[in-house]
């Protein structure tokens, strides 16, 4: 299967830089790009420009004006940009491990959706994480981690899981599989026959709604938490409305009990 990966971006280049390096030192290496841009200025395109050349990934850019938090309408645009067969999201301030892609391909089942975590970074951290870091494995080692500003707890095991460790931790953690979008994936026949994002979704769980959707259509979730892992860098949140996660749960309420498959406010 031909794989691509979307993650979506706003103004945010030197996070952006350190997302797509993580991708150039992967283990499976047959993957294309797309970039879902919600609005972003000159400079993150330069950036996207700089890197391609630099690493020679196979990489799209998607960009739509900026018109506020618009970001199920930018993945939507993605998706249709994308010519593989399995899609895998992720966000474009999650770092992933070399072995993020690979551990989403070993897990791909027909009719299911994969269900993974990150690993949250406070700023100091997060700034601190140089391409070395990334290529050498430095960004994912607990002791490295604590000592640049992390602060200790059991969450650190995401890190450390391998192995069996990692199957037993997926089947016993009490965190349900659920559509995330800094780190999930499916197949893209699936994602069009639900209609892809719902596009009057804002921020707070509208990636949740989709996965809703995909289980209403009996697309089975399958727990990857501690197999794909991804490093998620610290910013602000300044676009987080009450409003609109009303509006949200509002949507997200219907979604169940209506058992909807198919959003009207979607790609078509």
């Amino acid at each position: 299967m031909k794989v691509s990966i979307i993650f979506s971006t706003y103004n945010s280049t030197d996070w952006l830089e350190k997302v797509i390096w993580g991708f150039y030192f992967q283990s499976f290496k047959d993957f294309e790009i797309v970039i879902a841009d919600d609005g972003s200025t000159e400079e993150t395109e330069n950036t996207i420009d700089r890197l391609r050349k630099k690493t020679l990934l196979e990489i799209k850019h998607v960009w739509q004006p900026d018109e506020g938090f618009q970001k199920c309408k930018i993945l939507n645009k993605a998706i249709l940009a994308t010519t593989g067969d399995y899609i895998i999201f992720t966000d474009g301030d999650c770092i992933p491990r070399y072995d993020f892609v690979q551990a989403h391909v070993d897990n791909a089942k027909p009719c299911h959706l994969l269900s993974g975590g990150y690993f949250k970074l406070p700023m100091k951290t997060s700034q601190a994480i140089t391409k070395k870091d990334i290529e050498i494995g430095n960004a994912f080692n607990p002791n490295w981690l604590l000592n640049n500003g992390l602060k200790k707890s059991h969450k650190i095991a995401k890190l450390t899981a391998q192995g069996w460790k990692q199957r037993l931790y997926n089947a016993l953690t009490p965190t349900k599989a659920t559509w995330n979008g800094h780190n999930a994936s499916t197949w893209k026949s699936l994602l069009l026959e639900v209609n892809g994002f719902d596009e009057r979704m804002q921020y707070g769980g509208e990636d949740r709604e989709l996965g809703e959707r995909l289980i209403n259509l009996n697309v089975s979730p399958i727990q990857i938490r501690y197999s794909a892992i991804c490093l998620h860098l610290d910013h602000a949140r300044g676009y987080v409305s009450e409003e609109g996660i009303k509006k949200n749960k509002h949507i997200r309420k219907i979604t169940k009990e209506q058992k909807i498959t198919r959003t009207s406010y979607g790609i078509a």
